[in-house]
């Protein structure tokens, strides 16, 4: 890959933005290979936890601007090329919410500035951690345009709104130590280094746990956020009964009181009809 490295050590994959000299823009090659990496991952069963980092100065300057002028210029000189804006954007909006429903919790240590599809991209992410010279940017309206790939869907529901439409409106950076007290980081740290430390450490964690009650514990949280208290329940219901096993119940205990891991089977891997 040009844009990434994808290591994996024992259950943890991680995916490194690994252009520093470009400040991990997102081009066209970007936005392909993270979407074939999140499909190879979904589809995979040794990745119980995927981990988001990155190398140089910042996380991510956002799009390439360069592209603007290149692969992805959209068409607004007719009706048919602004409709095509549509699919277009369709098309990178759903790599961003592969993060959301991958079958993995997703975990991303931010540095530097993490600035607007940047935002778009954590903010689809389960837990954010970042170091104390980290901001937050929604640079889109600094550049004559509306943030269009899920910041402002996501961003809403894991920040107050008049924060988000500051944020949105202005495009001020958010500083680390506020996105701690808001809510949008889980913790703040002062080293690059003793970010890494504890984001492995959390990954190793969850990894630990049996993915299938993790896999469950997502898809009730995604469900919940944008559900009723009592359709959530309902669902839930459904979802535990569909999943619920006795002898992981019964290993996780024994291996609690016996104090060492716990032994479980991975989530099964998934084939594609197109490759039956």
């Amino acid at each position: 890959m040009q844009c990434f490295d994808l290591q994996q050590v024992g259950h943890v994959a991680h995916l490194v933005l690994n252009r520093p000299a470009a400040l991990n823009t997102m081009d066209p090659t970007f936005w392909r290979e993270l979407d074939e990496v999140l499909v190879r991952l979904h589809r995979g069963k040794e990745a119980r936890v995927l981990l988001i980092s990155s190398t140089g100065k910042h996380f991510s300057a956002g799009m390439s601007l360069e592209a603007f002028g290149g692969a992805v210029t959209l068409d607004d000189r007719s009706a048919e090329g602004r409709a095509a804006v549509f699919d277009q954007l369709t098309d990178m909006q759903a790599t961003f919410t592969r993060l959301e429903t991958l079958r993995i919790p997703v975990i991303a240590a931010i540095h530097g500035g993490c600035i607007g599809g940047a935002v778009d991209m954590v903010t689809a992410c389960c837990l954010r951690f970042a170091t104390a010279d980290a901001f937050f940017c929604v640079q889109e309206i600094n550049i004559g345009m509306v943030a269009d790939v899920g910041t402002l869907q996501r961003l809403p529901k894991l920040l107050p709104m008049a924060v988000v439409k500051e944020l949105a409106y202005t495009g001020r950076r958010l500083p680390a130590a506020r996105a701690l007290s808001l809510g949008l980081v889980n913790e703040v740290f002062e080293t690059q280094q003793a970010m890494m430390e504890a984001a492995l450490k959390c990954a190793a964690e969850i990894a630990a746990k049996p993915p299938v009650a993790i896999w469950g514990t997502k898809q009730a949280l995604n469900y919940a956020q944008d559900h009723s208290v009592e359709d959530s329940l309902k669902q839930m219901g459904w979802l535990q009964g569909a999943i619920w096993s006795n002898a992981h119940v019964r290993e996780a205990i024994t291996a609690m009181k016996e104090k060492r891991a716990g032994e479980f089977p991975s989530l099964a891997p998934l084939q594609s009809f197109r490759e039956i």
